[in-house]
């Protein structure tokens, strides 16, 4: 028999869904994508109504914020049973600044022998050291630099000052890769965040007050505006906001590399009814916005606007998302396990072609971090990396599935219409009915191919 593995059903390809269509595996590659009659092969399945689409490639994940907690153990098994097949993982570790080779190959050592889904990194950099070390990360393997605007903390996620962002831009520019940005202005969020306190509110409420939009997109200009004066490709890692999206499209609009990335929870939680219910388990950087926004933001993606859909993940412990002052609790919110199947619905709801599922979470984040020689597409050749969805109504509950090292999650309770039943890394099966499969170390670490640099000149 020709092929090892053959699924039949609804193939949905990021330029055209194929009814009936099927995906032949044979060596862990992709080997044809087809119409009608499936072909013979070892392992056979007719799946009817299913979706069938690319593994998805997760391009914002913290597996390490939290010393003793989450871990690529269980951020990669969320990620199986969910339906992510590589993640991008953040280089902001508790303990470990992911900002020089030494620490990216730290890293691997420590991630590889845990993960049950690829990973590929990001590198960032140490304020004191500068630019020094960006080429030898990107002699290490990473796939993208993060930086951000905003301090969250001065060692672990420091502020990067306008000039020294510059600078790292230009050093990046040569390589290829793409400068991320985290989106906040450092001065009008302190502003801001002060105005709250001296206002005593300290609900649901104080987050969104303490961070308007006027802070996140004063941030937009500044990143893009730099990648325009060093010709580096500019990325914002998360937009809560319709207006930013515009901001990119005019940078687009004059020549430069700029694009956004819009979080699964900008499209899924809004402010005055989650935010309200969930008070600390919704507290994410930027803010969750209104409705009306969130309603924008699927028009963003209809209009193709959007350039990746990730989850920004970070499982914190309970007690770092449960203080009554909203504003002493952590930031971020778990994900993996669901955001394929939130922005299938999020989609269908509002009759968006699920041709956008394809490109946002595969074919686009594989370009982004240059993995697209073998990730993102089910396309002959590349790692043959499958979701298959059913129609099966489910309401999520992330404590019920035993993938979550957190029992909570801001999603538990919303039905689900279309359920993750089986995912394929490499031709493999690692997840069935949100039973992982995968073995610990059945990941493996990714990275862009290396540049040929002749006469120095880029290749």
């Amino acid at each position: 028999m020709d092929f090892d593995l053959v699924l039949q059903g609804t193939v949905v390809l990021p330029d055209r869904i194929l009814e009936q269509g099927y995906v032949a595996v044979r060596d862990g590659k992709i080997a044809e994508v087809g119409l009608g009659v499936p072909p013979a092969a070892r392992e056979r399945h007719l799946l009817g109504k299913a979706l069938i689409l690319p593994g998805a490639i997760d391009a914002q994940v913290h597996s390490l914020s939290q010393k003793d907690q989450e871990d690529f153990i269980w951020s990669t098994r969320s990620a199986a049973a969910g339906g992510v097949t590589t993640i991008v993982d953040m280089p902001y570790d508790e303990g470990n600044l992911v900002c020089s080779a030494a620490a990216v190959q730290r890293k691997i050592d420590h991630a590889g022998p845990q993960a049950r889904v690829d990973f590929a990194l990001y590198g960032t950099i140490d304020p004191e050291e500068g630019p020094a070390r960006i080429a030898e990360m990107v002699e290490a393997g990473v796939a993208a630099f993060k930086f951000s605007t905003f301090g969250t903390d001065p060692k672990r996620f420091p502020r990067i000052p306008p000039a020294l962002l510059d600078a790292c831009f230009a050093a990046i520019a040569p390589t290829g890769l793409t400068a991320g940005v985290h989106n906040e202005d450092d001065e009008a969020v302190r502003s801001y965040m002060e105005q709250v306190k001296v206002s005593g509110i300290t609900d649901w409420r104080a987050h969104g007050l303490s961070r308007p939009p006027i802070t996140e997109l004063l941030a937009m200009h500044t990143i893009f505006e730099t990648g325009a004066a060093t010709h580096c490709p500019a990325h914002v890692v998360h937009c809560s906001l319709g207006r930013g999206y515009d901001i990119a499209r005019a940078y687009r609009r004059d020549g430069f590399a700029a694009t956004v990335e819009c979080c699964i929870h900008y499209l899924t939680l809004d402010e005055e009814n989650d935010v309200k219910r969930l008070g600390g388990k919704a507290k994410i950087n930027p803010p969750i916005r209104p409705r009306a926004e969130v309603e924008k933001l699927w028009r963003k993606v209809a209009e193709g606007d959007v350039w990746l859909v990730s989850t920004d993940h970070v499982s914190w412990s309970e007690n770092r998302k449960t203080h009554p002052d909203m504003l002493a609790n952590a930031s971020g919110v778990p994900g993996l396990e669901v955001m394929v199947p939130l922005f299938v619905k999020g989609a269908l709801e509002r009759g968006i072609p699920l041709t956008w599922a394809a490109r946002l979470m595969a074919e686009n984040p594989a370009r982004h971090f240059r993995l697209d020689h073998i990730k993102g597409a089910l396309t002959p050749g590349k790692d043959a990396d499958i979701t298959v969805l059913e129609p099966r109504d489910s309401i999520y509950d992330a404590s019920a599935s035993g993938n979550n090292v957190v029992g909570w999650s801001p999603y538990n309770g919303i039905r689900l219409p279309w359920t993750v039943s089986a995912t394929y890394l490499r031709g493999e099966k690692i997840a069935e009915g949100g039973k992982v499969l995968a073995e610990p170390g059945s990941g493996r670490f990714v990275r862009p191919p290396p540049r040929q640099v002749i006469a120095g000149a880029s290749a």
